[in-house]
């Protein structure tokens, strides 16, 4: 069988990336310019400014990463993008890109959703195996998901109003950390004891996720804490909120490892990139002789590479995507 390649395009939000993957698993080159110092003067991604940056950046991404890869736009053998979900004005930049260069060099159009992108990063290091568990937890998106095959999804739960990693930058705000607030508030919490009372979600009779409790009662207790004099041990509030947080999570894992029966764990997106996180969630897969698959720093956050991981089970059943594909701010897996 013939080596296949794609040149893969991620820009749906604040990080600008093009990768040349071969046959799903195999990085040739990967290329990414992010926007981070920029929006961290805001304390968070400004749409406008975030697609403005990927228009000035997209064509030095595509030459460093065709450089990088010694190879040509001729020798791809097809174009694969993100086009949902993220920041439209973001997405557009990345989407308009791929068509062009998918039309002018004729080659096959592949529509790829960026959180089964984070899925497959783990195929760019790791081999998946089905069925898994897949944990999603992202700024945006937490999910915990059934994944049969390649591309056959069943949801088993997601949040019902804040995802966890919205929860972490919020949190971060309110207590004085910069942007991004996620490896701050991981950080911090290093330093910290669990001394403060906050309330865990209460959704036992679910999959589904609930932060928006959790992240209220920081804001209050601090709002409280500030009136009244006091001052905030921001190390023991971080440690007392990610404690709380994770296990979230972890209750959730546990609750479907013992009810399925599967014996894999995929966790995606930049929350993954968490050591607590991954700490606690290697615990419960040793409870369980389960296996636990989480991909380098690298591939956690947004890239291109995982973008063209997924692209390939597409590719090999011809799923192709007409030029005339528009974005969409949100897109469900299943």
């Amino acid at each position: 069988m013939m080596d296949t390649y794609i040149l893969a395009i991620e820009s749906s939000c604040d990080e600008t990336s093009m990768a040349i993957v071969r046959n799903g698993c195999e990085v040739i080159a990967l290329s990414i310019t992010t926007q981070m110092n920029t929006h961290a003067k805001y304390g968070g991604v400004v749409p406008e400014i975030a697609s403005r940056m990927h228009t000035e950046a997209i064509t030095f991404v595509l030459e460093d990463c065709l450089e990088k890869a010694q190879m040509k736009l001729e020798d791809m053998d097809a174009i694969a993008v993100t086009y949902a979900p993220g920041l439209t004005g973001s997405l557009m930049v990345g989407v308009e890109s791929a068509k062009i260069l998918a039309l002018m060099y004729h080659k096959p159009l592949i529509a790829v959703n960026h959180l089964i992108g984070h899925i497959y990063a783990n195929n760019l290091e790791n081999s998946m195996e089905y069925p898994l568990l897949a944990l999603i937890v992202s700024g945006g998106h937490t999910e915990l998901l059934v994944m049969e095959d390649d591309y056959k999804f069943k949801r088993l739960g997601e949040t019902m109003d804040d995802a966890i990693g919205e929860a972490y930058d919020k949190v971060a705000r309110v207590v004085g950390l910069p942007y991004p607030g996620g490896p701050n508030i991981e950080k911090l919490a290093r330093k910290g004891s669990h001394t403060y009372f906050l309330p865990k979600p209460v959704m036992d009779d679910t999959y589904n996720f609930s932060y928006s409790g959790l992240k209220s009662a920081v804001i209050n207790l601090v709002h409280n804490e500030t009136q009244r004099g006091n001052e905030i041990r921001k190390e023991d509030l971080a440690r007392t909120f990610q404690d709380i947080a994770i296990d979230e999570l972890v209750r959730k894992v546990d609750k479907a490892f013992k009810n399925t029966g599967i014996k894999r764990l995929v966790i995606a997106g930049g929350v993954s990139a968490n050591q607590y996180l991954k700490s606690e969630m290697s615990k419960l897969c040793q409870k369980y002789d389960a296996e636990l698959l989480i991909p380098r720093m690298l591939y956690c956050t947004d890239n291109a590479a995982m973008i063209g991981a997924a692209a390939y089970p597409k590719y090999l059943r011809k799923e192709f995507s007409s030029y005339n594909l528009e974005v969409s701010s949100s897109a469900d897996i299943v």
